[in-house]
């Protein structure tokens, strides 16, 4: 058949929403909704048709269009957001959403979200209140600064810092740490956007003091150092450590900004991991502001954290920016309680679900893989093979980029059906499941699975391998 019979072939849209199965889905949604995704359906397939080079098109029966009418009708109507079940082992996974929330959160926060809040009252005078001020005071007992300031990300957070600080200005910063984080953002792009000038001084691999100093002019603003959180640069290296750089500045009046990127506010070594400097350690170096996240290793929402100087974070304040990068009452409710818990350092880590999962023993690993593996087995029809082995989990989301973090996981090696096909099946359950695969062979980290999930992961993968079997 050729295409402009195919094309003639193609049901109107008028006659598909006479018939009674599209009446169905008219009465649960709206009239306007289905015509929408009828007439959808029929471009994509009339776009297949005049693509088709080889003939291999087939027409289109209104059969086959009511049938994709009721798959894309639940996905345009459900929540499109979802949960899903991390089988990858990186905690801090920014295509799965980073940091989770405990479930003691969740009554918490949802209390305020649910009611009315004092997000700009004061309570104390009755009169209009800020909504940084359930904030700043937990940051400035925790971190030991001046002043503190949020924003929505420490994308903004960088840019807000230098456009009130810098504007119009020279900022000079090491060549080796002009970095770029995922999607696409770069140091020397949001130099540009606030208005400063980069300098960027030294090499790739080393930089020295003096390349800052014979560097600063009458038009220097600012020097910035920039905390390579997401790599490493290994082997013949030399950096200028911050205390040096703001011994420097002071003698220069010149202010030093410093992006620490994934802000950690406890010592990571007394829990077996490598050393990642502590928003307290750059607080006490003197750096004049600290801008680092709020959704990584910190564990809460996605937020840029200011702190430092008070008179630079007063200036922040009054920039017109501060408005276009300010937090709803979500961040500042779920973030507060985040802080709360680092009230209590000894207690925090069990509170953290990414901190607790960062560093949960190997032992315990073992167990629930083995557990993971028993529960899969007991579904398995002699249709895959079932093996754990050692392994190595990661951070994730640009954080402690050279730690390995041994972990035990739960080998699927699948007989006659296509790994690929499992995957893609997996990725579309109600509750997606993603795991990693390698070697033909699916694994699945304990480390960021949830043992109540354990059942729905087996059922699931069962049900699958056996409907392509």
């Amino acid at each position: 058949m050729n295409k402009n019979q195919l094309l003639r072939e193609i049901p109107s849209v008028d006659r598909l929403l006479q018939k009674e199965e599209t009446l169905i889905f008219i009465r649960k949604s709206s009239v306007e909704l289905v015509t929408h995704l009828l007439r959808r359906i029929i471009e994509e397939y009339r776009k297949k048709v005049l693509a088709d080079q080889k003939g291999q098109m087939h027409p289109l029966s209104e059969e086959q269009i009511i049938t994709k009418l009721e798959k894309e009708m639940s996905q345009f109507i459900e929540m499109n957001l979802k949960q899903v079940i991390n089988g990858t082992g990186t905690v801090l996974h920014t295509n799965l959403g980073r940091a989770l929330f405990s479930e003691e959160m969740k009554e918490e926060v949802w209390k305020v979200l649910s009611n009315y809040s004092n997000l700009e009252l004061d309570l104390s005078t009755g009169k209009r209140g800020s909504r940084y001020s359930h904030l700043v005071e937990k940051i400035k007992f925790i971190t030991g600064a001046e002043d503190a300031l949020v924003v929505n990300n420490n994308a903004a957070a960088v840019l807000l810092t230098l456009s009130s600080i810098a504007k119009g200005k020279e900022v000079i910063v090491s060549r080796g740490e002009l970095v770029e984080i995922g999607g696409a953002f770069r140091i020397p792009d949001v130099m540009e956007q606030s208005g400063a000038t980069l300098v960027d001084v030294g090499t790739t691999n080393k930089t020295h003091l003096r390349d800052y100093e014979s560097n600063v002019t009458e038009e220097t603003g600012a020097l910035l150092k920039v905390h390579t959180s997401n790599y490493k640069i290994m082997g013949f290296t030399k950096e200028v450590p911050l205390k040096e750089l703001v011994d420097f500045g002071k003698g220069k009046s010149l202010p030093v900004i410093e992006d620490l990127g994934s802000g950690v506010l406890i010592d990571l070594e007394k829990y077996g991991l490598a050393h990642e400097p502590t928003v307290q350690e750059s607080v006490k170096a003197g750096a004049d502001i600290i801008t680092f996240s709020g959704d990584k290793l910190l564990g809460g929402p996605q937020a840029g954290i200011i702190i430092g100087k008070r008179e630079w974070i007063d200036k922040m304040k009054k920039n017109p920016l501060t408005r276009a990068f300010r937090i709803d009452k979500m961040t500042v409710s779920s973030l507060e309680m985040i802080l709360s818990y680092y009230l209590r350092e000894e207690t925090v880590v069990n509170k953290i679900p990414g901190l607790s999962m960062i560093t949960m023993p190997y032992e315990r690993l073992v167990e629930k893989a083995e557990k993971l593996k028993q529960i899969i087995g007991k579904k398995n029809e002699g249709l895959f093979t079932l093996s754990t082995r050692e392994d190595y989990s990661q951070v994730g989301g640009g954080s402690l980029p050279l730690e390995q973090l041994k972990t035990e996981v739960v080998i699927i090696e699948f007989h006659k059906t296509p790994i690929s096909s499992v995957e893609k099946a997996l990725r579309e359950a109600s509750i997606p499941i993603i795991p990693r695969v390698s070697n033909d062979a699916m694994i699945l980290d304990p480390r960021t699975i949830n043992e109540r999930d354990f059942d729905y992961i087996a059922t699931t993968i069962q049900r699958i391998v056996k409907e392509k079997h």
